[in-house]
């Protein structure tokens, strides 16, 4: 392109914008946002709580059980507000790892997997968040892998009953540590009742969330949305990269909501990220909707 038909083009392009037209409306994804309910903070009921996630302008509500919140607590708060169920973290897969050398600690997080997926089936929650297993100097990965696997196809009846899926996440655990292996683990299982719980956050400081999107494909279930600076990693720490305001870090919102589209996910975007009263929640749900439309 010469110089003349550059400045025309250019041109062009102003009186375009002179004449009114409107920029490109922001893509409008079929997804739906929610928060863990420990990021809200203050001593209002669990029913107190639940409105405030509600008024932010968030869909719905990410839950640790076995919990010590009474579980008809949780219910009559889902019955208040209608805030649906988004997530189920496992409270015992850090302590009781499935990976675990003494059978005797498998089998208590095999218990408490059992009970996750019963009370989220009670509740009406369609997904509980599993992190496999854990390896260390301790616990050989050679070992943990067929641990792992063993520990989830013991409680694929207990999934099926409650019609609860479970949830693999990608941790720091020294475990599953690519999206060739992820998506492996879970074929192997080759059950319905198996899938992938993404965190976009946590991959960063190793490699790309787009890159395992595009891998895990229709396995991935659930997403965990925050953000990591490599900077911050560098200079403070690895776990200091997580310190930063969503969009503020280096995901690539629009890189990874690329590949969301191109995989057709349409779940949930649960943040992970602190929380705090009323106003920090709409500051988040306002944040996630921008992240969201990229």
């Amino acid at each position: 392109m010469d110089r003349r038909t550059f400045l025309a083009a250019g041109m062009a392009a102003l009186a375009s914008s002179a004449a009114g037209q409107e920029p490109a409306a922001p893509t409008k994804r079929n997804l739906k946002k929610a928060v863990n309910l420990g990021m809200v903070s203050g001593n209002g009921s669990v029913v107190d709580k639940f409105k405030m996630i509600q008024d932010a302008g968030f869909d719905g509500v990410e839950l640790n059980r076995p919990d010590a919140i009474p579980l008809d607590e949780i219910i009559k708060a889902r019955d208040a507000t209608g805030l649906a169920m988004a997530n189920v973290i496992c409270s015992t897969h850090w302590g009781k790892p499935l990976t675990a050398n003494d059978p005797g600690v498998r089998e208590q997080g095999i218990k408490g997997l059992k009970l996750a997926l019963q009370e989220s089936g009670e509740i009406g929650c369609p997904t509980v968040l599993l992190v496999p297993g854990v390896v260390n100097k301790d616990v050989s990965y050679a070992d943990a892998y067929p641990r792992s696997q063993a520990g989830i196809r013991e409680v694929l009846p207990d999934a099926e009953k409650a019609k609860v899926k479970i949830a693999i996440e990608n941790v720091w655990n020294q475990f599953l540590l690519s999206p060739l292996e992820a998506a492996r683990f879970v074929d192997e299982i080759n059950s319905p009742w198996v899938g992938w719980h993404f965190d976009i956050g946590n991959v960063v400081t190793f490699g790309w969330p787009e890159q395992w999107i595009r891998i895990l494909g229709k396995r991935i279930l659930t997403l965990h949305i925050k953000e990591f600076s490599r900077k911050k990693r560098d200079q403070e720490g690895q776990s200091k990269g997580f310190g930063v305001e969503l969009g503020e870090g280096d995901v690539s919102w629009k890189a990874v909501m690329k590949a969301l589209d191109e995989t057709d996910y349409h779940g949930w975007a649960v943040l992970e990220v602190p929380g705090g009263d009323a106003a920090r929640l709409k500051f988040l749900a306002e944040r996630t909707d921008k992240l969201l439309a990229s």
